[in-house]
């Protein structure tokens, strides 16, 4: 392994830029090329980073330079395409959520990580939050006795980024596969990656994206000449495991509610314990009802996050960690909102 890895990154939108800055504060990386499809945001983008060379074809780069890992930060529907890529020259790859499109784009890359002997890591920055660290903590200590209950929501007034983000056949769906993915893959983080058996899902596509409301999410996609709007503006879920818990999520782009919010709740036992606009432990001490609030910062902190995810990524590429995120991690969600959107479909309850 050379003293500095040597990163490339594929896609240079949006998502790109906190990659680049997160590498940037690893002194063991050397970013040397870049790699998107569009000509004229490549060149400004390489120019702003101060990276010298710069490809809009994924096989070309691979091909020229000798490098020892990727993020793969591209829109959903390439994500296959240029982990396998990458993959198949022997390079790393750590791949943005949602893993892909579907079930069985993941399942490819996963046989192509195994087949090269490569680290597949899936861009699960969630699981990196101080907020989830700490709930981890608290679910490990026992504090919660068994838990049985998750509820998650990640819910927007008038969310949708935009772009690529509204076009199914680019994004694989709306906010159940963009926003959604990440309270489900905390939920199923948080309960010790139990086995789904059943989903029963629902989605609706009947508000749209509000274009006249002047008030956008506050991510946006990096170009939004796209006109499509063709995914769902809410979706939610009642997902059954194995291990006898259930797990009920909320993802959504357009709802007329009063303000944005995420939370994630679990309920055991011995006590409940929730994450978002606060942290709350509820239990009972000494017989008594009781609430319970840290005296330390729970708040998700999404510059940090990426910081720890990729320190995290390269030290599993230097043999230095057991990866947290890896493909089978990525897989598990993808087989459940394969299900989710098939249940919305049929209207009736999915086996998984």
């Amino acid at each position: 392994m050379p003293e500095k890895l040597r990163v490339g990154i594929i896609g240079v939108g949006s998502i790109a830029q906190v990659h680049i800055a997160s590498y940037r504060q690893n002194k063991q990386v050397e970013i040397v090329a870049f790699c998107d499809i569009n000509q004229s945001r490549l060149e400004a983008m390489l120019q702003e980073h101060g990276v010298e060379r710069g490809y809009t074809n994924v096989e070309a780069m691979l091909t020229n330079e000798q490098l020892d890992a990727v993020s793969v930060c591209t829109w959903n529907s390439a994500h296959a395409e240029c982990s396998i890529a990458a993959l198949n020259h022997g390079v790393h790859v750590l791949c943005e959520k949602p893993m892909a499109l579907n079930l069985k784009e993941a399942s490819t890359m996963k046989a192509a990580a195994a087949a090269n002997k490569k680290l597949l890591m899936v861009g699960l920055v969630k699981r990196f939050g101080n907020d989830v660290e700490i709930m981890k903590d608290m679910v490990a200590s026992g504090v919660l006795g068994q838990i049985y209950l998750a509820k998650g929501r990640y819910l927007r007034r008038n969310g949708s980024p935009g772009g690529w983000f509204s076009d199914s056949k680019k994004s694989g769906g709306g906010p159940l596969i963009d926003l959604g993915v990440h309270t489900l893959d905390m939920m199923i983080y948080l309960l010790g990656s139990p086995e789904p058996i059943s989903v029963y899902g629902y989605t609706f596509q009947t508000i749209g994206p509000q274009k006249e409301i002047k008030k956008k999410a506050g991510y946006q996609a990096s170009t939004q000449e796209n006109q499509i709007y063709d995914v769902e503006d809410y979706a939610g879920a009642t997902i059954r495991f194995k291990e006898g818990q259930i797990v009920q999520l909320e993802a959504s782009y357009s709802l007329f509610i009063e303000k944005d919010h995420e939370k994630i709740e679990l309920f055991g036992d011995q006590g409940g314990i929730q994450i978002g606009d606060k942290f709350n432990l509820a239990t009972n001490i000494n017989g008594y009802m009781a609430d319970t609030q840290l005296l330390i910062d729970t708040a998700f902190d999404f510059e940090a996050a990426f910081v720890k995810e990729i320190n995290h990524f390269i030290t599993c590429v230097q043999g230095q960690s057991t990866c947290i995120a890896e493909a089978d991690e990525g897989i598990k969600s993808m087989r459940i909102l394969d299900a989710v959107y098939a249940s919305a479909e049929t209207g009736h309850e999915v086996l998984v």
